[in-house]
């Protein structure tokens, strides 16, 4: 390829050269240099090698330290989001800064080393699908969509291929909105693999900048 859409920053820290492999040895984490990292960036997009540049799981506090150096802002944060974790206060900082936020696992990252089936089998959300003659699938991409949200999805079955387009023609209520806004909220994807007590980063919260 001559030139990528967008190039990210996967995540807010940085390995050993040459090492990348799952799960992450702890040792061989060290803090992101985000100014040259992100000047790097810059000169990927000004060289056309990428359209846009941007970051994920990218805590609030962070996304501002990127934003106050740089000379292209990021286009994007691309983070968890699904209705059991919002990021409501970090969604409103995007919109507030012009960052698109785009969400990754949208239903739950269900089958994956860290996600479960949570969203899926969340008794609101398949209560609000039965009552649209909907599966709770299009209700979280649709309330995702709602919310404007960019939402990743992932299958290989055409089925659900074609119900993931299926979300245009219909609308939630603001009833439903509410009930899936009131959703007890925590993060499935915890960053846990990067924590340790003699690491660069000691705590979940520390990682997150509190926003767990």
């Amino acid at each position: 390829m001559e030139y990528v859409d967008l190039f990210l920053i996967h995540w807010p820290l940085s390995l050993k050269p040459g090492r990348y492999e799952f799960p992450v040895r702890k040792e061989e984490i060290s803090p992101m240099d985000f100014g040259s990292v992100w000047a790097a960036m810059e000169d990927c997009q000004r060289l056309g090698l990428t359209k846009s540049i941007g970051v994920s799981n990218f805590s609030c506090k962070k996304l501002a330290d990127i934003l106050a150096l740089a000379k292209i802002p990021p286009a994007v944060n691309q983070v968890e989001f699904n209705p059991l974790w919002n990021q409501k206060k970090l969604r409103e900082y995007c919109k507030a800064n012009g960052v698109l936020l785009i969400g990754y696992s949208p239903l739950g990252a269900s089958g994956t080393l860290w996600g479960s089936s949570r969203v899926l089998e969340n008794e609101v959300l398949k209560e609000i699908a039965k009552a649209k003659g909907k599966t709770v699938a299009q209700i979280c991409l649709k309330w995702a969509f709602e919310e404007g949200v960019g939402v990743i999805v992932k299958s290989f079955n055409v089925e659900r291929m074609k119900q993931n387009l299926e979300i245009l023609d219909w609308s939630l209520s603001e009833e439903e909105r509410k009930r899936i806004g009131d959703l007890p909220q925590s993060r499935g994807c915890t960053g846990e693999s990067f924590v340790s007590e003699n690491g660069t980063f000691k705590t979940i919260e520390e990682f997150w900048d509190g926003e767990v």
